[in-house]
C-alpha cells in the first residue's frame, strides 16, 4: 500500500530521508535534517516570490486556477455574486458561515453604526495637498486610526479584535470618500446610516446640495458585486503583507495600511487602470488588428489578460461582464466597451493567446465600469481596497488564532563576499 511520504536521496552522501506528505505538501523544516555533516545548517528550499511555497493552512478561500474556480468558505463566487450582499459575504469570510436573519441584522447594525470618523481624522485628510493621490491618503489615514484606538494592540483578545474588524469594515468607505472629495475641493459628506453599505458610499462620494441622496439601484448593486468579487483572493501580495505584519502582533490598522500599500503597486491593485489606458490608446475597434500585431512582436503586454493563478477564464471576469451591461443601461454605453469586447473575442480565438492561456481577468472590465460611474482612475485601487479589507481582516484573524504561526522570517541564500578584514580609509 502506498505511503503518504516522499523519499529523498542525497547524492552527496548517499543517505535517504523519508518525509511525510500532508495536503500534498512537505514541511520545509523536514529538509533541515538533510546535511553533509552535523555542523551544517541543513537543506533549505529556494523559492523567489513564493511561487510554490505554502506559508499557511487556510479555510477562507479556495482557488483552482486550472478550472477557473473561486470559492469563499466553500461557496462558489458565482452564487454569492448573484444572490448575496457584500455585508453578508463579509460576515461569511469573518465567521466562516452565512448568518441567520438575526445574526445578519445585528452585524449590519454594528457596521452601520461605526461608519463615522473622529473629527480629527477629517483634519488629517484636509492637511494633504489638494492633488494628493487618494490611495496615499487612504493608507495614511488607516494607519492613523491606530492612534485613536490604542487598545487595538491587544490582538490576543477576541472581543478587542472584533471591535477593530467592525470598525475597519465600516470606516474604510468613509475614508475613501473623504479622499475623493478632498481631490475635488468639495465638502466632505458624512455617512447616512439609513442607506445600505454601498448606497451610503455612493452618497458620500456624489451627494451635493440635495437633502437626501437618491441611490440608483443598478449602480448600488453593481458596486456591491464588485466589492464581493474583490473581497478575498487567497495568499496574494497584499494579503501576504497583511499576514507578515500581523505576525509581529502589530495592531490591525497598521497591518491593513501595509496591505493597502502593497495593493497600491501597479502589478497588483493598479492593473485595471492599465487596462483603461490600453483601451484609450487603441482608440477604435479598427485599430485592434495592428495593436495585436505589436503585442505579438513583443512591444508590450495585453493588459487585463492572464493571471498568476488562473490558467482559465477568471470566474470574476464573467460576472463583471454581466454587471457592465446593467451599469451601461443607466450611464449610457461606454465606447471603450466595444473595443474591449472585440479585443476579448480576438484574444479568445487567436492561437497566440490561447496557447499562452491568456484569458480575461477581473481587471479587464472593472475599470470600464468605474469610469462609467464617474470615478477617476486614481480611485480604482482605493475601491479595490474597500472590498479587500474584509479578506485582509479574515486572513489576519485566522493568522493570530493559528497556533502554528510565528513571526514571519523567510530565510535567504547568502551569495555575498566571504569574511574580509577591515582596511583603514587611508590605506584603501
Amino acid at each position: 500500500m502506498a505511503k503518504d511520504t516522499l523519499t529523498i536521496t542525497d547524492n552527496r552522501t548517499g543517505k535517504s530521508y523519508e518525509l511525510p506528505i500532508e495536503h500534498d505538501t512537505i514541511n520545509a523544516m523536514e529538509l533541515r535534517q538533510i546535511k553533509v555533516k552535523e555542523t551544517d545548517f541543513g537543506l533549505m528550499s529556494y523559492d523567489p516570490a513564493f511561487k510554490n511555497t505554502a506559508a499557511t493552512k487556510s479555510s477562507i478561500t479556495y482557488i483552482d486556477g486550472g478550472k477557473g474556480i473561486l470559492r469563499y468558505r466553500g461557496y462558489p463566487i458565482e452564487q454569492l455574486a448573484e444572490q448575496s450582499t457584500f455585508l453578508e459575504v463579509a460576515y461569511l469570510l469573518i465567521f466562516g458561515e452565512l448568518p441567520t436573519k438575526d445574526e445578519y441584522a445585528a452585524w449590519e447594525y454594528d457596521i452601520t453604526h461605526h461608519t463615522f470618523l473622529h473629527e480629527n481624522i477629517k483634519t488629517l485628510v484636509q492637511a494633504f495637498r489638494y492633488d494628493a493621490h487618494p490611495m496615499g491618503m487612504f493608507i495614511s489615514t488607516v494607519a492613523a486610526l491606530s492612534t485613536f484606538y490604542p487598545e487595538a494592540r491587544n490582538v490576543d483578545d477576541a472581543d478587542v479584535r472584533m471591535y477593530q474588524i467592525k470598525r475597519l469594515i465600516a470606516k474604510v468607505p468613509t475614508i475613501a470618500a473623504f479622499s475623493y472629495r478632498h481631490n475635488r475641493g468639495l465638502p466632505y459628506v458624512y455617512p447616512d446610516n439609513e442607506l445600505s453599505y454601498t448606497g451610503n458610499f455612493l452618497s458620500m462620494l456624489f451627494k451635493m446640495s440635495e437633502p437626501k441622496y437618491q441611490v440608483e439601484p443598478a449602480l448600488e448593486r453593481a458596486l456591491d458585486v464588485l466589492f464581493i468579487l474583490h473581497a478575498d483572493h487567497e495568499q496574494n501580495c497584499s494579503t501576504t503583507t497583511m499576514r507578515a505584519i500581523g505576525s509581529s502582533k502589530a495592531d490591525p490598522y497598521s497591518a491593513l495600511a501595509g496591505a493597502a500599500a502593497a495593493l497600491y503597486g501597479p502589478l497588483h491593485g493598479g492593473a485595471n487602470e492599465a487596462v483603461l489606458r490600453m483601451l484609450r490608446e487603441i482608440g477604435d475597434v479598427k485599430n485592434i488588428p495592428e495593436y495585436i500585431k505589436r503585442i505579438k512582436a513583443g512591444e508590450f503586454r495585453l493588459m487585463g489578460f492572464g493571471h498568476r493563478v488562473y490558467k482559465n477564464y477568471d470566474p470574476r471576469a464573467r460576472i463583471i461582464k454581466k454587471v457592465a451591461d446593467d451599469v451601461f443601461q443607466i450611464t449610457g454605453r461606454n465606447p471603450l466597451l466595444d473595443i474591449a469586447l472585440e479585443l476579448e473575442k480576438i484574444a479568445l480565438e487567436d492561437e497566440y493567446f490561447v496557447s499562452r492561456k491568456l484569458y480575461p481577468n477581473v481587471d479587464f472590465y472593472s475599470g470600464i465600469i468605474y469610469q462609467a460611474m464617474g470615478l477617476p482612475v486614481e480611485m480604482y485601487p482605493v475601491l479595490f481596497a474597500i472590498g479587500r479589507t474584509v479578506g485582509w481582516l479574515a486572513q489576519w484573524q485566522e493568522l493570530v488564532t493559528d497556533p502554528e504561526q510565528r513571526i514571519a522570517r523567510p530565510r535567504q541564500v547568502y551569495v555575498g563576499a566571504g569574511e574580509r578584514q577591515y582596511v583603514p580609509i587611508d590605506q584603501r
